[in-house]
């Protein structure tokens, strides 16, 4: 998702100690306060002592022309560019965003930050906060954790639904309670996922575990933030995963748990168009996909026919883990 950095130099402790409890990713300070900002909590420093080498890992880069912006388009490619544009404007970002990643931009304050967040529907991959107000740096930090890509969701229909033999399946246990309409994305292959549920619907079997997304068997995908995925076998607490609502809004939550028990198990197979989507899941009353209106839907009671929610990528792209690349995969 995206980061915010908090510019505090020069020091000034209270404006620190905004920044960190506020839940910024990092402070940017001068060499020689690193020490001090790892005294008020546990944020990362940019500095060139800091956990981020400025100058090394984080570039500052100034874009003021089209030279300008054509250096930061194909240098330092493999490292941090902390922007600050001579002149704030929008086309020299439209072009950087499309051209690369690793874009820091330096703003005022939270308007300009929703601004750069949202550029191209994708925006640059953070904010570097120069404000010296408590409660601004304390507005953004706030707006820009807030930031959640839209997912594009589409009806698929169920074609076939087999009973398999037992196996293990993950549940995912969040830090967040989630209501209905909710859950993850999870897929056989890293080109089709089902929105599962969570367990946030009320029912006669067990009470409801707003937290938890019985997600599937253990060899599964997971759609993550930044169009990341894991196997659900891989995913241990504190790691960041996806919560999606059947209207594609997504937002962060962290996992406190994920719960592998050997369970009946479960083939959904399904199409949106010509494209397939399929999944193993546990085979129970409480399990459920999401239907079109975020309605749970009971994977013991799918027959073919029945529309639920799916997310398809139009190419079929490989993943190394967890990132997409090119080449030649077939996955069935």
């Amino acid at each position: 998702m995206k980061r915010i950095w908090v510019r505090i130099d020069p020091w000034d402790e209270a404006l620190a100690a905004a920044a960190i409890e506020s839940g910024a990713d990092a402070v940017v300070v001068a060499a020689g306060d690193t020490a001090r900002a790892k005294a008020l909590g546990a944020a990362a420093t940019v500095a060139p002592d800091g956990d981020i080498r400025l100058g090394e890992e984080a570039v500052p880069f100034e874009i003021g022309s089209k030279a300008d912006e054509e250096r930061a388009a194909t240098t330092h490619l493999d490292r941090i560019l902390m922007l600050r544009m001579v002149d704030w404007t929008i086309i020299p970002l439209e072009n950087l965003i499309a051209r690369r990643k690793g874009l820091m931009l330096e703003v005022t304050g939270a308007d300009e930050a929703r601004l750069a967040t949202e550029i191209l529907e994708k925006g640059v991959d953070g904010v570097v906060l120069t404000s010296r107000s408590a409660d601004e740096i304390r507005r953004t930090v706030k707006l820009v954790h807030a930031f959640a890509p839209r997912i594009a969701l589409e009806p698929a229909a169920v074609t076939a639904v087999r009973p398999l033999g037992m196996g293990d399946r993950s549940c995912l246990d969040t830090c967040t309670q989630m209501t209905l309409g909710q859950g993850m994305l999870v897929g056989n292959t890293s080109a089709g996922f089902f929105l599962v549920h969570s367990e946030s619907a009320e029912n006669p079997y067990l009470p409801a575990r707003r937290f938890r997304v019985n997600a599937g068997a253990v060899h599964a995908y997971v759609l993550l933030p930044d169009d990341q995925t894991k196997y659900l076998s891989d995913l241990t607490a504190g790691d960041e995963v996806l919560v999606v609502a059947h209207d594609g809004a997504s937002q962060p939550a962290f996992l406190g748990r994920n719960k592998i028990e050997r369970r009946p198990l479960l083939l959904v197979q399904a199409e949106v168009g010509s494209r397939p989507v399929s999944l193993v899941v546990q085979n129970g009353e409480t399990i459920c996909l999401t239907a079109p209106d975020g309605q749970p839907v009971s994977v013991a009671g799918l027959k073919p026919g029945d529309a639920v929610l799916a997310h398809v990528r139009a190419e079929s792209i490989g993943r190394h883990v967890g990132t997409a690349v090119e080449e030649t995969i077939v996955e069935k």
